[in-house]
């Protein structure tokens, strides 16, 4: 007897598209939030993967709000970035195309910290 196997759960919607950072991006991240750890300046990290954004998130300690935000926001590639590093008032610090590039504005302050 050949029994279906199991179907879409009742009420389930399909899974919608995420957002998320590739593996070279990430490597691109990580780097820098080795350093940072090295430096003592971050102790923990978050990552998001929504609809329409992906955030790696950056905490100097796990209770607290994110010191910085990396977004990629893919519906902006071709207007000013789909990068942008946030900090923790929501202000933008650095927007644009290029991943390394934008995150310059965080190896400067990793440069600040070790002098």
């Amino acid at each position: 007897m050949n029994m279906p196997g199991p179907g879409p759960l009742a009420g389930a919607k399909p899974t919608e598209p995420q957002v998320a950072f590739r593996r070279d991006e990430l490597g691109v991240i990580l780097s820098l939030y080795g350093r940072m750890v090295a430096a003592g300046e971050w102790r923990d990290y978050g990552i998001s993967c929504l609809r329409d954004v992906a955030v790696f998130s950056v905490f100097r300690r796990t209770a607290e709000h994110p010191l910085y935000r990396i977004e990629k926001r893919p519906r902006l590639r071709d207007r000013q970035g789909q990068y942008a590093v946030i900090g923790m008032d929501g202000r933008i610090l650095k927007r644009g195309h290029d991943l390394r590039t934008v995150l310059r504005v965080l190896e400067r302050k990793l440069i600040r910290a070790v002098e």
